[in-house]
C-alpha cells in the first residue's frame, strides 16, 4: 500500500515506515504530523485518485528530526565586465517517518 501526499509544494510517493526529508515544518521532533492532502492512495489493485484530494484519507508521521541539506553554491557571472558573485546555500528541512495511512 502507498499513497501520493503534497506537501511544501511538492508530491511524494509514501509507503508505511518510510523515512523521508520533507520541506522544513514547524512542529518539534518527535510529536506527529498528519498529512491532510493525500492525493492517490493505492491499495493491492484498488486505486483512488481524488480530485484534487482523496476525501477522508490521510497520512500520519513521526517528526524525527530536523536539519539543513548540503551547502550549494551559487554563481554569477557576467564576462568582461569583472562582474563575480559567489553565494551558499543550505536548504532546511524536516526528517519524517510515515506510521500509517488511512484512506
Amino acid at each position: 500500500m502507498y499513497a501520493i501526499i503534497k506537501t511544501g509544494g511538492k508530491q511524494y510517493r509514501v509507503s508505511e515506515g518510510d523515512v523521508l526529508n520533507i520541506e522544513k515544518l514547524d512542529v518539534e521532533a518527535g510529536s506527529e504530523v498528519v498529512f491532510d492532502e493525500v492525493l492517490t492512495v493505492v491499495a493491492d489493485s484498488d486505486v483512488k485518485i481524488g480530485k484534487p484530494v482523496v476525501d477522508g484519507a490521510k497520512v500520519t508521521a513521526k517528526v524525527v528530526e530536523h536539519g539543513k541539506a548540503e551547502k550549494i553554491f551559487v554563481f554569477k557571472y557576467k564576462a568582461k565586465s569583472n562582474y563575480r558573485k559567489r553565494q551558499g546555500h543550505r536548504q532546511p528541512f524536516t526528517k519524517v517517518e510515515i506510521s500509517k495511512i488511512e484512506a
